[in-house]
């Protein structure tokens, strides 16, 4: 009697199993779409879509505007065009310090003075905010900085206090 081998004893058990656009344990969608999201703009482009309360469009769009400024002001206070005590009203101390802690790393590396402005071939500049309101006295703003022809990120918490926004987390990227 000839040696049986494992393939003889193994039966082969294929069910056909249709495939469908939605695979695997995440359930993702793999149809693309051809159409743009479905969601209401606000006025001048500003979208309610990103925010976890609803916030009406004039608020929203005064904490995009204060958001943009800020940011303009951070990235030029850590450029060296800023002393980092012009946003020491805006800020926590925690943030305060880590701005102050990365001018004076570039203009370290860079062999100036930090906040007293240099001759820059380019300096930087704010392209967009986009802003979430976590609560409605909590705003999380996402930043896209350009930098000559690099590109850098920002985040940014504030919190209102009073009738002014405070900065309470900012992150460089």
């Amino acid at each position: 009697m000839p040696p049986v081998t494992t393939h003889e004893t193994v039966v082969p058990l294929r069910v056909k199993v249709p495939v469908t656009s939605t695979q695997g344990t995440l359930a993702l969608d793999l149809v693309p779409r051809h159409d743009p999201p479905g969601h209401a703009l606000l006025g001048r482009g500003v979208s309610d879509v990103a925010s976890v309360v609803p916030i009406d469009a004039r608020r929203r769009r005064s904490a995009q505007d204060w958001a943009h400024r800020f940011a303009q002001a951070a990235v030029e206070i850590v450029g060296g065009d800023r002393p980092a005590s012009q946003l020491l009203r805006w800020t926590t101390g925690k943030v305060h310090a880590d701005l102050d802690r990365r001018a004076v790393l570039v203009a370290r590396a860079g062999g100036h003075t930090p906040g007293q402005g240099r001759v820059q071939p380019v300096r930087p500049r704010v392209l967009s905010v986009h802003t979430c309101f976590v609560s409605d006295d909590v705003v999380e703003a996402a930043v896209h900085v350009r930098y000559g022809e690099r590109s850098r990120a920002v985040a940014a918490r504030f919190e209102a206090r009073g009738e002014r926004w405070l900065c309470t987390a900012l992150d460089f990227a």
